[in-house]
C-alpha cells in the first residue's frame, strides 16, 4: 500500500487539472513579479531621495554651526573698528612734548566725541535717568535711599551712568533714590 501512495498518480483527471491552473497563474505571477520590479525600483528612488535629504540637512547644520562659530569670534570686529580711532587720538595726545591745559582739553573733548559716535554706531545707549524719574529696577541699581522732597522710589542723583546694548542691559546706572516719607 505504501508503494502506490509513493507512486505518481495515475488519474488523468488530476493532471488535467494541475495543468488548466498552471497556465492560469503564469500570468498573475508575472503581473506580480512586475509589481515587485517595480515597487523595489521606487523603493530604491525613494531611499535615494531620502539619502540626499538626510545629506542636505548635514550640510545646512554644520553650515548653520560654522556661521554661529563665526558670528561669535567676530562678533566685536564692528566694535573694535570704532575704538581704533580712539585708541590712535589718545596715543598722539601722549607723544605731544609741551601739552597746554587747552590743547590737552580740546583733544581729550574730541576722543570724547570719537567714543560717543563709536558707541552710537554700535548700538550703546547710555542710560542717564533724571533727577525724580521713577526708578526701574530693570535699568537702574539703587545703591541708598535717601530722604528728599520728592515721591518715594524716584532718582535722587546719578552716581554712575548705565549702558544698553540695543534693548539689553550692559551695566545698570548707580542711583540714590528718595524714601518713602
Amino acid at each position: 500500500m505504501q508503494d502506490q501512495e509513493n507512486q505518481p498518480s495515475q488519474n488523468p483527471e488530476v493532471e488535467q487539472a494541475e495543468e488548466q491552473t498552471t497556465p492560469a497563474e503564469a500570468p498573475a505571477m508575472s503581473d506580480l513579479e512586475a509589481q515587485l520590479t517595480a515597487t523595489e525600483a521606487k523603493l530604491a528612488e525613494m531611499h535615494d531621495a531620502f539619502m540626499r535629504a538626510k545629506a542636505e540637512g548635514e550640510n545646512i547644520r554644520r553650515r548653520a554651526q560654522e556661521d554661529v562659530a563665526k558670528a561669535h569670534k567676530f562678533a566685536v570686529e564692528s566694535f573694535a573698528e570704532a575704538m581704533v580711532p580712539v585708541k590712535d587720538s589718545l596715543e598722539m595726545a601722549l607723544k605731544v612734548d609741551n601739552p597746554t591745559l587747552e590743547s590737552l582739553k580740546e583733544g581729550v573733548e574730541m576722543t570724547l566725541k570719537q567714543l560717543n559716535s563709536a558707541f552710537e554706531r554700535n548700538r550703546l545707549i547710555e542710560v542717564m535717568p533724571a533727577a525724580g524719574e521713577k526708578l526701574d529696577p530693570n535699568k537702574h541699581q539703587a545703591v541708598a535711599m535717601v530722604p528728599a522732597e520728592q515721591e518715594a522710589n524716584t532718582v535722587v542723583t546719578v552716581l554712575q551712568k548705565g549702558y544698553m546694548i540695543a534693548d539689553r542691559l550692559l551695566r545698570p546706572a548707580i542711583v540714590t533714590a528718595a524714601q518713602p516719607k
